[in-house]
């Protein structure tokens, strides 16, 4: 017996308790600034691991509704299986069926930009003529199309030396890509796979009389951006969708390539339909004025119904903020991160918001 004991005891040692090292708050503080200051550093050498981290979250946030609908059928493992097959499978297809005519368009619209050019500087000319013989423009219409020219052969010749670098490291590019798509399924599917043990671990790091505060701030976090997500997914395909049908039906060349503009575009809020419109406008006016001022019409439509039905029906009041704070988060992201910022200034305001609900409903002053 007293054999036996010690075969157990020597198979199962005893875990004794780890010694504690003391700390001040003060020098606690600073070790969690300069770890803070090391990930920083860290995403600032690596930016790829970043847009990693943020295109990862983006699209787990954005697929937590269909997974979380197909759990209800499904165990969650193969819900999220599911969901990432019908979205690959849907964007193979998407390849496969649109990529083709997407290049051979890209293709006629480069080799037809003398010619468009060409066209829009006689419309414009012949719009700008009446209003310069009646002083209603200073200058004349040719100093105008000089100006505009030389702007248009700057922008070429800097559009060139960045298509000649891109051939140049194109393997290196390919192969960032690559890495960043792979990167970005990879942190999808473990935070959809592990997002109830993350969600235990927040909230058994918060201190027990604050956790069901920590839980609504969770909940909160996650139908917010969650929704704004996959909105701002479906809100992009029904723009391009309804662009490249109404471009078509008005006789406008290039419908699907534009309609592809435009749906890439929307991810830009307010500045995002200019950006979207004007390449439309500008094919349409080598046809006729008529036709340019039709596809004007057709795209403020076209943004009117997204204003005012499409994003209300998909988003709901997810934001509830006033439009002018939304367009100068815009301003601010793209003067600090550029196309970066412009893309990611709503989730962050976002995010912002929900904090600033979240603390004003419970912050107190001391009297």
């Amino acid at each position: 017996m007293k054999r036996g004991t010690e075969r157990t005891d020597r198979a199962a040692p005893v875990r004794r308790r780890p010694t504690p090292i003391r700390i001040s708050s003060r020098a606690r503080n600073v070790i969690l600034v300069l770890g803070l200051l090391a990930l920083v550093s860290l995403m600032w050498a690596a930016p790829t691991v970043l847009v990693m981290l943020l295109g990862g979250f983006a699209l787990a946030m954005a697929l937590s509704f269909p997974v979380r609908w197909l759990s209800h059928l499904m165990p969650r493992g193969l819900a999220i299986l599911a969901t990432f097959v019908i979205l690959i499978g849907l964007g193979a297809l998407a390849l496969l069926s649109l990529a083709p005519i997407l290049i051979d368009q890209l293709a006629s619209l480069i080799n037809a930009a003398p010619d468009i050019v060409s066209q829009a500087r006689n419309a414009v000319r012949g719009v700008l003529s009446p209003l310069s013989e009646l002083g209603l423009w200073q200058g004349t219409p040719d100093q105008l199309m000089s100006r505009l020219g030389q702007d248009l052969v700057n922008l070429a010749r800097n559009a060139a030396r960045q298509a000649l670098g891109s051939l140049i490291s194109f393997v290196s590019i390919t192969f960032g890509i690559a890495l960043s798509l792979f990167g970005v399924l990879f942190v999808a599917v473990y935070l959809l796979a592990h997002v109830r043990k993350l969600k235990a671990t927040y909230l058994m790091a918060v201190p027990k009389r604050y956790r069901q505060d920590a839980r609504e701030l969770w909940e909160a976090f996650a139908f917010t951006l969650s929704r704004y997500l996959s909105g701002l997914g479906l809100d992009m395909f029904a723009q391009g969708a309804l662009s490249a049908v109404g471009l078509f039906l008005l006789g406008v060349p290039y419908a699907l390539l534009l309609g592809t503009w435009v749906a890439l575009t929307a991810v830009i809020p307010y500045l995002g339909a200019w950006l979207g419109a004007v390449p439309g406008v500008v094919v349409a006016l080598t046809i006729s004025p008529t036709k340019a001022l039709l596809t004007a019409l057709l795209f403020l439509a076209i943004q009117q119904l997204d204003g005012n039905v499409l994003q209300p029906a998909i988003q709901g009041r997810v934001l509830n903020l006033p439009s002018i704070l939304v367009f100068l988060a815009v301003i601010a992201g793209g003067e600090i991160a550029g196309l970066l910022g412009v893309i990611f200034a709503v989730p962050t305001l976002a995010v912002l918001k929900v904090l600033f609900d979240f603390f004003r409903t419970r912050l107190e002053t001391e009297v």
